[in-house]
């Protein structure tokens, strides 16, 4: 009898969708996204037009708009948003969402992610993304992607920087505020997860940080 590969048999899937929770770390809150978070989201938006350059929507020309799109992005209930709340400042300062969940296939996505200026490149902004990632992978997923914009430089250090492993690049598959996009994608797999989770609680660990919340190592990858 001739016989082909086969993946591994799965037996626990589908999983359940992330919900919209509370996730508490040392130096981040992550609340589940809604208008209230308007005023403080609004002020971190100031003189920060170039942070929406890769997202398909933002800058937003007011409040009122931001909270209009906040307000429809909240009411999606297969994508739960979270607000970034940095411990330092205790406003909210950026959002992040679970999206493209493919429970039947334990397959997620950490998405849709605008950080402000000020929270960009710092320990509450890694936090958060390790939050994600350790829910996800808590649930049960085996694989969660990144995906982002191929000219999108720092996002791509970002995906390597957080452990996921570049996959390739899709050519023209998207058209984003009349340009044409190249999505360049990322994963990390459930087996090489506790790794690099070891390596995201040694950079977080206060012992790494001076007295100004500088790293005194860098966070890197664990292939």
């Amino acid at each position: 009898m001739t016989t082909v590969p086969l993946g591994s048999i799965v037996t626990d899937t589908p999983l359940a969708l992330p919900g919209f929770e509370f996730h508490v770390g040392k130096a981040v809150a992550l609340e589940p996204l809604s208008t209230r978070h308007v005023d403080d989201l609004w002020e971190a938006s100031h003189a920060a037009d170039m942070s929406w350059a890769y997202l398909k929507y933002g800058p937003f020309p007011t409040k009122d708009a931001m909270a209009a799109h906040i307000a429809r992005i909240t009411s999606l209930e297969q994508q739960p948003f979270f607000a970034v709340i940095p411990a330092s400042s205790g406003k909210a300062e950026g959002w992040a969402s679970f999206c493209d969940i493919a429970p039947s296939d334990a397959a997620i996505e950490i998405g849709s992610i605008w950080l402000s200026p000020r929270l960009q490149r710092t320990r509450a902004a890694t936090e958060a993304i390790f939050l994600m990632m350790q829910h996800a992978f808590a649930l049960g997923y085996y694989r969660v992607a990144w995906r982002c914009n191929a000219l999108n430089a720092a996002s791509m250090r970002a995906a390597r920087r957080f452990g996921f492993a570049y996959e390739g690049t899709w050519r023209g598959d998207g058209i984003v505020k009349r340009r044409r996009r190249d999505t360049a994608w990322f994963s990390i797999v459930e087996p090489d997860w506790p790794a690099q989770c070891a390596l995201f609680g040694a950079w977080l660990d206060d012992s790494n940080f001076d007295a100004d919340g500088v790293a005194l190592k860098p966070l890197l990858a664990s292939a």
